[in-house]
Order: structure tokens, then C-alpha cells, then sequence
């Protein structure tokens, strides 16, 4: 079922992660981001297409981690883009002889036999410093940044007024943090001061994971991911609904995330301590 969250614009949210999908309109088809991570939900995305009147036309995929680079058959063979250090590290994990393996066991084992790898990864890196998406469709702005994953980007569907940000400003995971960068925190931080800047083109934002919002839950987002941050850097706990006892239930396992990558940070000497 795809929701629609601004003019043309649709979602669809898995339910083991809470990924969401993200559909946009164009003149003969639909910019589809981030496909749905099993394949019943990737094939409720394409029964909504088909409802819609929609091919797929063109694909984003706004980083390289498993559950937003997927595809299915089903969605046709349209050009699928990414930034060109979201698609060198796709390619280069894809020319391992045991990536299929390695993908399987990196899993959830909940919907380890429902998520198709066939079609996973197959990114076209778009130039460096491309500014908007080459498809027939409302202009798109591409905006690559360091936060969390190699090549990330997040998009600006700028009619719509919709920022699709990938995994960032989540209401169900704290900030997860790329710990192989040189400054892993200073990286988010700047990120953020990126959203900032855009917000007040936003009426709408959709996260990787959890729940889309307005303009006035984006820029607290904004606060409360600074806010963990820096209690992190300073070696604290965070004070975050997210994780500890205000963690949702159902979610208790975000604190073992907020856990590992302060131990990650602290070994490194990129934070006073662990944040505990």
C-alpha cells in the first residue's frame, strides 16, 4: 500500500525495520528510493505502482547498506542511481565470488529467506558533483554528504517540498555513525547543519526508518540527533527517548547499537569514554 505524504509523492514502510520506500511522480513514470526489503513488500510496491498507472522509470538508492540498494524484477530494468562513491562501494562488495554469502549472513534472520539478493547493488554512480537527478520528473536535488555510509546522499523533490534523507533523522535509531571515517561525529554534525540549511524548503521529510514528519518535527529532530551527538563526543549518556528505559518496546535493541559504536569511538580516542 503506498501512502501519499505531499502532492505526488508516496511512501511505503516495511515492518520489521520501518524502511521507507519512497515514490515520485514524474511525467511517464516514478522515481522509486529505496525499495521495500522483502519481497512480498517489494511486490506491494509494485501492485501500488500499477494502481497508480506508474511504471518504474527511474531508481535512487541514497546509500550502499543492504536494505536500500535492493530490486526486484518486478520494477522493470530502469536506470537505478546513486552517488559514484555509493556505486564503487556496491561494486566492489559485488565483485567478491562471495558476496551473495556474505549478504545472506548479514541479514535479519526474520526475513532472511524473503529478501531477494539477485537484483541488489546494480548502482549507476552519477557524476561528482551532479546536482539534480537526470529523470523525467519534477526536479530532484541531489545532496551527497558524509554521515553515516559511504556516498550517502539525501533528495530534495523541490516542487514537492519533500527531503527524503536516507538513514538520518530517525525516530526509531539513534544517529548511526560511519566509524571508519577520520571524524565520524564532526562528519553527522556537519550533515545536520546541511538539513538545517534546506529546512526551510521542506514541508516534508521522510527517514530511512520510522516516521515521516512536517517541518516543525524535522528541525526537532535536527536538535534531539545534536543533542545525542554531542552527549556522545563528551563521553555521556544521551538523555534520548530512543534508547535506555524510554526505548519503545520492541526497539530495546537500539541501545546495543548506541553502545557498540561509543566502545568503537572511545577504542579509536575520537570520544572522552564509552557512553554508558
Amino acid at each position: 500500500m503506498l501512502n501519499q505524504v505531499a502532492e505526488g509523492v508516496y511512501t511505503h514502510q516495511s515492518e520489521l525495520l520501518q524502511n521507507n520506500t519512497v515514490v515520485v511522480r514524474g511525467r511517464k513514470g516514478v522515481l522509486l528510493v529505496d525499495p521495500g526489503i522483502t519481497e512480498g513488500e517489494m511486490l506491494s510496491v509494485a501492485d501500488g505502482l500499477r494502481r497508480l498507472g506508474q511504471p518504474v522509470v527511474a531508481g535512487f538508492a541514497t546509500h550502499p547498506d543492504w536494505d536500500h540498494a535492493l530490486w526486484h524484477a518486478e520494477y522493470g530494468r530502469p536506470p537505478r542511481y546513486g552517488t559514484a562513491r555509493c556505486a564503487a562501494y556496491l561494486e566492489e562488495l559485488l565483485s567478491h565470488a562471495d558476496w551473495k554469502a556474505r549478504f545472506v549472513e548479514g541479514l535479519p534472520p526474520e526475513i532472511a529467506d524473503e529478501t531477494p539478493a539477485d537484483l541488489f547493488g546494480l548502482i549507476t554512480g552519477l557524476p561528482e558533483g551532479t546536482a539534480y537527478l537526470p529523470w523525467d520528473g519534477p526536479r530532484v536535488r541531489v545532496m551527497e554528504h558524509q554521515a553515516h555510509a559511504p556516498g550517502h546522499a539525501a533528495l530534495l523533490v523541490e516542487e514537492s517540498r519533500v527531503l527524503v534523507v536516507g538513514d538520518m533523522l530517525s525516530d526509531v535509531f539513534v544517529p548511526m555513525l560511519d566509524t571508519d571515517t577520520a571524524d565520524p561525529i564532526g562528519d553527522y554534525l556537519a550533515t545536520l547543519r546541511l538539513f538545517e540549511e534546506v529546512a526551510v524548503e521542506v514541508d516534508v521529510f521522510v527517514p530511512g526508518h520510522g516516521s515521516p514528519g512536517g517541518a516543525d518535527r524535522l528541525r526537532a529532530q535536527i536538535e534531539l540527533d545534536r543533542a545525542y551527538l554531542l552527549a556522545l563526543r563528551e563521553g555521556v549518556t544521551p538523555d534520548d527517548p530512543r534508547i535506555g528505559p524510554a526505548a519503545r518496546p520492541g526497539w530495546e535493541w537500539v541501545t546495543d547499537i548506541h553502545d557498540g559504536q561509543a566502545r568503537t569511538l572511545a577504542g579509536k580516542g575520537l570520544i572522552d569514554g564509552p557512553a554508558r
